[in-house]
């Protein structure tokens, strides 16, 4: 890949994107913190207030016309906050995607409960029911269809009622760490799909799921980038 060393300058302030907080930016990639609540890119029913628009219309600073565009290389659920990578060419969102999985990427979680062990281990089967729910296979014909999943956890914190756990996905499946800490009984706060927060324990709107960390090799320099987003200040009070 080709590279001119031109010194890369961020747009103005008055284009920052709603809802992300730029974490780290040069010519080939940008990273932000997403806010709890903002789609990662659009579905059938919101297409408008996503990542993805918001971060193109910094890029582009809101000229529709203009060439600078961004590429979505991974998501976030809607309700997970933390790091999202975006890429400025299609070939460093190939490159990124082709090594996504070499990638080390952490998250913490505050879930009810206490886990099994002090750390450990989740592996299943995850399988889609529906289009917006994933399940374990239990069977060995769900398991055919489903995706092997494996999730690594660290218990940090515990109160009575709570635990704080570091997760480090070692697949990257869909709502695959909701669906393996509901497994072992212990489901993330404020998880309306998998937890039982019906309407959300002394009104826990938000699901205590956060990207913390993400470490690649950047595209072109070949170094390695560790980038972090503080964790949202809603989860120590959960712990008290």
């Amino acid at each position: 890949m080709s590279h001119h060393h031109k010194q890369f300058k961020r747009p103005p302030r008055k284009y920052e994107p709603k809802g992300l907080t730029i974490l780290f930016e040069d010519r080939d990639i940008i990273l932000v913190d997403k806010v709890s609540g903002l789609l990662t890119m659009g579905n059938e029913r919101e297409s408008e207030r996503t990542a993805y628009n918001n971060i193109t219309d910094y890029v582009s600073k809101g000229n529709y016309k203009s060439p600078h565009r961004v590429f979505i290389v991974h998501r976030l659920d809607r309700e997970t906050s933390g790091v999202l990578v975006f890429a400025k060419t299609e070939e460093v969102k190939t490159y990124l995607q082709s090594e996504w999985s070499n990638f080390n990427k952490t998250y913490y979680a505050v879930v009810h409960g206490h886990m099994p062990a002090q750390e450990g281990i989740i592996s299943s089967y995850l399988v889609e029911h529906g289009v917006f729910k994933m399940y374990s296979a239990t069977n060995p014909e769900q398991k055919k269809k489903g995706k092997l999943s494996k999730t690594e956890y660290k218990v940090l914190q515990q109160s009575d009622t709570h635990s704080l756990v570091e997760l480090n996905i070692l697949t990257g499946r869909k709502h695959q760490i909701r669906v393996h800490l509901a497994d072992k009984g212990c489901p993330v706060v404020g998880d309306k799909k998998y937890g039982n927060d019906g309407k959300g324990e002394k009104g826990q709107k938000r699901l205590a799921l956060h990207a913390a960390k993400l470490s690649i090799k950047h595209p072109f320099t070949k170094r390695d980038l560790v980038i972090e987003a503080p964790i949202p200040p809603f989860f120590a009070t959960l712990l008290k």
